[in-house]
């Protein structure tokens, strides 16, 4: 493990959620966060700025490749169109004891991250509860959610799970450490699946999903489909997995967006095959039907057309 002081945090992508995590570790430990991008994207985040509910944050930055040391803590907090270029931007910064945590949507992205840095470095994460929401140069939440993170069984907590956590600890970013991240993973597999299709699908903010209606029985209609996937996967989750999220939505601001919802307003690429893509060819493997999310993966790719 590296030694406190730790001198290299660095981070790579500043949208809603990596710009809340880069901001509260800046406050933290604003010697040592360091922003990965290339010069032009420095560039254009120096002359427009970054803030965060109202504060702006000087960052540090470096490129890719260039005589910076090796990291102690490396966060992947791109979108999934980036993450083939980001795990090239992070090759050189990876030491011996470098760790890696990737906050993308999905369950794939760290098998995909160690295949091109080394599974030795990764930590499994995801951010949940957090309602940032990016728009232009600045950032603003009310409710900065929490990472949950770790090994993938953490009966016993690990030395890289131990330093996370002080960190996290010291620049007060909420954090939950599961026994069985697999079943986390899923878990937010399983949300994500839900409120962030239907929100793109129906252009609705959380306020939606809070109530009975529509909007909310299409969420549970999508979720239900992973939850019955999640089964031949040996990971079984069940409605109180649900339940536990939709405690979860009801804190979060009515008026906040998805990240799928900002994206499709944005006219970004969406991460549907993260989502509806990846419930259809894993229930391929055992003959399963997702009608739900077949139909909200041809209304999502009609949107970007």
């Amino acid at each position: 493990m590296p030694d406190q002081p730790t001198n290299n945090i660095y981070l790579l992508g500043l949208g809603a959620l990596g710009g809340l995590i880069a901001a509260k570790l800046h406050d933290a430990f604003p010697a040592s966060v360091k922003i990965i991008a290339d010069l032009k994207r420095q560039q254009t985040i120096q002359q427009t700025g970054l803030s965060v509910n109202g504060k702006t944050i000087s960052f540090q930055f470096i490129a890719p490749g260039d005589g910076h040391g090796e990291a102690d803590l490396v966060i992947i907090a791109v979108k999934n169109a980036q993450l083939t270029r980001a795990i090239h931007d992070i090759k050189s910064f990876i030491g011996e004891n470098t760790i890696v945590i990737s906050l993308l949507n999905g369950i794939s992205s760290e098998e995909l991250i160690g295949n091109g840095i080394g599974h030795e470095h990764l930590l499994y994460a995801y951010g949940v509860g957090m309602d940032a929401v990016r728009k232009d140069s600045e950032i603003r939440y009310t409710n900065p959610g929490k990472i949950v993170f770790g090994e993938k069984d953490n009966h016993e907590l690990s030395g890289r799970v131990k330093f996370v956590k002080e960190l996290f600890d010291k620049a007060q970013i909420p954090y939950n450490i599961p026994v069985d991240m697999n079943k986390a993973l899923w878990s937010k597999f399983m949300i994500n699946t839900g409120i962030n299709q239907a929100s793109a699908v129906l252009k609705a903010p959380y306020g939606a999903f809070q109530v009975p209606g529509e909007a909310c029985d299409l969420m549970l209609a999508a979720a239900g489909e992973v939850m019955e996937l999640s089964t031949h996967y040996g990971v079984n989750l069940t409605r109180a997995d649900m339940d536990d999220f939709l405690k979860i939505l009801a804190t979060l601001d009515p008026t906040g967006k998805t990240s799928m919802l900002q994206d499709v307003e944005a006219g970004r690429e969406t991460e549907v095959e993260l989502f509806a893509g990846t419930v259809l060819a894993m229930g391929r493997q055992f003959n399963l039907q997702a009608p739900v999310n077949e139909m909200l993966y041809k209304k999502i790719k009609s949107i970007g057309e």
